[in-house]
């Protein structure tokens, strides 16, 4: 059973959506990070179920509208186009940023110690939250109200996307350092997690030899473009 004041919060982040349910319990799970579960599991009147099977389900449901939206509107470009496009936009730093515009970091339920560390903003809890909660309306009440919220909540990106700004953050990164000529671009992987199938990386990009931001990817290539996203974000190359 969810808590009433936990119900109130959430239907504040509906609002915000322009969107109604019955049912809170899919919004609540959506928003409700594994460390919580580990900190809270048991304690009455408390949610136990964590985000991740909704995640699961949300990866999907966003890859198919932004691949979707893609194929409508730009018909003049080769699958190959398309593809580097939609990579872009349903990257970790563009999910996150979605889940930023909705403030959806106030609603994330997670364990003291992951608060403490700054885990309502981190960017990979943000993007799984948004991929869980697309999921969750999804369930709730159907594709097309997830389709209105995911184009609005990535058009930012999209403008981008359709300037040409697309697909590769490293050569944009490498690009913006070598105005100064002795600029020194490094990636590091400085951790993985996860089973082998299903593995996360982290990796961190120095420039100069100052780090300047870390990516989380299902891949060693995609962690480095999105360390290479957030850097440009922090350099104020691109906007969040």
């Amino acid at each position: 059973m969810i808590p009433e004041k936990r119900i109130v919060h959430l239907k504040k982040l509906l609002q915000h959506l322009e969107l109604e349910v019955a049912d809170f319990e899919q919004i609540s799970r959506a928003l409700t990070h594994p460390s919580f579960i580990l900190e809270n599991e048991g304690k009455e009147g408390l949610e136990i179920v964590n985000n991740q099977r909704l995640e699961f389900l949300g990866d999907a449901v966003v890859d198919l509208l932004v691949g979707e939206y893609l194929f409508h509107q730009f018909p003049q470009y080769p699958e190959g186009v398309l593809t580097k496009m939609r990579a872009a936009l349903v990257c970790e730093a563009t999910l996150a940023n979605a889940a930023r515009r909705y403030n959806l970091g106030e609603y994330l339920l997670v364990g003291k110690g992951e608060k403490l560390c700054g885990g309502n903003e981190r960017t990979s809890n943000l993007a799984d939250a948004w991929e869980a909660l697309m999921a969750a309306i999804y369930l709730e009440l159907g594709l097309e109200e997830v389709r209105r919220i995911m184009i609005k909540a990535i058009a930012p990106e999209i403008d981008r996307v359709r300037k040409g700004h697309f697909g590769d953050y490293k050569t944009q990164l490498q690009e913006f350092a070598q105005q100064s000529p002795d600029a020194k671009i490094e990636y590091k992987i400085i951790s993985e997690d996860g089973p082998d199938h299903a593995k996360n990386f982290t990796a961190r990009v120095i420039v100069n030899e100052t780090t300047q931001a870390d990516g989380i990817g299902k891949t060693k290539k995609e962690a480095e473009q999105n360390a290479a996203c957030q850097a440009l974000i922090k350099l104020g190359q691109i906007e969040q």
